[in-house]
């Protein structure tokens, strides 16, 4: 029973962590976008403001809202079925914006005439988005479509969805890492790149704490 109470306080605390993680990488990413690289606009004449709207959506939108659907189950004070609800529709939220965020880096690269998908953060984020919109599509047939699938079905498709979830998870983060790589390098001046820095280490840090929250959940709740 105590060691119960004890890995329940410890689950508590780790998504406490998370949330403040999450809210410290949104500020971060803000900062970096606007004191530094001239703000964020789709419809700009400036490609870098066009460029600018990818890690905004793509960090805000995508990797952000992807942990907080993760967490919800763990932090929403209500009944399995809302916080299933809430997990599909922020998820959805996700991956549109997380769309819209590769539209802007396609716009980028037609408007300074680069090449598209020659990096390796490209071919990472490519692969993270197209694999998280089938285990969308996946979950809602599975979970929400009425008579799609039974529920012996179900049960044993939960830990599949959870761990392809959050694989799909880590493999947004790396690519978000190797992008923030990239922007680095070409930073310009030493307060950026430490900037950068730093934001890369928060996405990280905020991805461990939504893992290990889902870790905690399963072996303690």
């Amino acid at each position: 029973m105590a060691h119960g109470i004890i890995g329940s306080y410890h689950h508590s605390v780790v998504a406490m962590l998370a949330h403040v993680l999450f809210l410290t990488t949104a500020v971060l990413m803000l900062v970096w976008l606007l004191h530094y690289r001239g703000g964020i606009n789709i419809r700009s004449e400036d490609p870098d403001q066009i460029f600018n709207v990818h890690p905004f959506v793509m960090s805000w939108g995508f990797i952000l809202l992807i942990g907080e659907a993760i967490l919800a189950y763990s932090t929403i004070p209500m009944d399995h079925r809302t916080q299933k609800m809430a997990h599909m529709l922020i998820h959805l939220v996700g991956l549109i914006l997380g769309s819209f965020g590769v539209y802007a880096a396609f716009k980028f690269h037609d408007a300074v005439v680069a090449p598209d998908l020659v990096s390796l953060h490209s071919w990472l984020g490519i692969t993270a988005i197209s694999l998280f919109g089938l285990q969308w599509l996946f979950g809602f047939v599975t979970f929400w479509l009425p008579g799609a699938a039974h529920d012996r079905t179900r049960a044993a498709a939960v830990p599949v969805h959870v761990m392809a979830g959050l694989a799909i998870f880590l493999l947004a983060v790396c690519a978000a890492q190797t992008g923030l790589v990239q922007k680095s390098a070409g930073a310009a001046s030493t307060g950026e790149t430490k900037l950068i820095n730093v934001t890369g280490v928060f996405i990280l840090l905020y991805g461990v704490a939504v893992v290990s929250v889902v870790a905690l959940r399963k072996e303690f709740l």
